[in-house]
């Protein structure tokens, strides 16, 4: 149920309105933009909304029950403060979004159609076509913990007790060259065994990835330097002098943490859970699969 102002009651029932959409977009960082279909900028309750030329949505669903409603927004990439790399850098990602009705000649009269988080971002050349979900997509996502072989914790958390920050775990690497924006050879990292930051996270401090963040697919260590593939490419190829963080990586397999991290104690899976051969194996007397109790 939407509740409207008395301003906004009597606006809508003047018969001559006018009213524009505004998108507010949130991300997790703290930086906030503001979007509108109207032909020149609006300043909403001390938000700047950009005039997004083609910026159109498609049409708004409320459906009963806990189904997700879900729209599109498309756009081309043409707002100053809307860049392409940070779309790709997943700086976006699960972004609030509110979209308010606004009449655009007095801005305190607005009433909020929809809140929800940005979805999935397709981009082709110079558009996007962004998927806003609903706030009911978040009960279909798995909650609490798994009953399952490997540790379900984040390595460096509180459940898991790791010290990231410990020289033993984290080292800074300089670029020496990049084949693309996924493969990098890097100096600094020959002290470390091959395989010691596979799965743990790089960070750039310089150049113009700076900010940056991207899990290690691979690293390996060659004659005079070491060899990092990456998981997803980086908004812009590194160049040579540029200087990152990385951490170290865990397969979250009980003997992982135990011989390279000595963690056992916080070791959040079940590595003694009984699997597939058990279930299938044929009863014998005696032990205990046939109702006989074990002696």
């Amino acid at each position: 149920m939407k509740f409207l102002t008395p301003a906004l009651q009597y606006h809508l029932g003047s018969g001559a309105t006018t009213l524009a959409w505004c998108w507010k977009l949130a991300r997790r960082d703290g930086v906030v933009f503001g979007f509108t279909d109207h032909d020149r900028d609006l300043v909403v309750d001390g938000v700047a909304y950009d005039s997004a030329t083609g910026f159109t949505a498609s049409e708004i669903k409320d459906t009963l029950g806990l189904s997700v409603d879900n729209l599109d927004v498309a756009s081309a990439l043409s707002s100053a403060r809307l860049d392409e790399n940070d779309l790709a850098a997943g700086l976006y990602d699960d972004a609030s979004v509110e979209i308010w009705r606004v009449n655009w000649s007095d801005t305190s009269q607005r009433v909020l159609m929809r809140k929800g988080s940005l979805g999935e971002v397709r981009r082709a050349g110079n558009a996007f076509s962004a998927e806003v979900r609903g706030l009911a997509h978040y009960l279909n996502q798995p909650k609490g913990r798994l009953y399952q072989y490997t540790c379900d914790a984040r390595l460096g958390d509180a459940r898991c007790g790791i010290t990231l920050a410990s020289p033993a775990f984290t080292a800074v690497a300089t670029v020496v060259t990049a084949t693309s924006q996924r493969s990098l050879t890097v100096a600094g990292l020959g002290a470390f065994a091959t395989d010691w930051f596979s799965r743990g996270l790089a960070t750039f401090t310089s150049g113009a990835n700076t900010g940056t963040k991207i899990e290690i697919r691979r690293h390996a260590n060659r004659a005079a330097a070491s060899t990092l593939e990456l998981w997803q490419p980086l908004p812009h190829t590194p160049a040579p002098g540029d200087i990152l963080s990385v951490s170290a990586g865990c397969d979250k397999h009980f003997t992982t943490c135990r011989a390279k991290f000595s963690n056992t104690e916080s070791f959040r899976g079940f590595p003694h859970m009984p699997g597939d051969t058990l279930l299938v194996s044929p009863a014998r007397s005696g032990d205990g699969h046939d109702g006989t109790a074990l002696r």
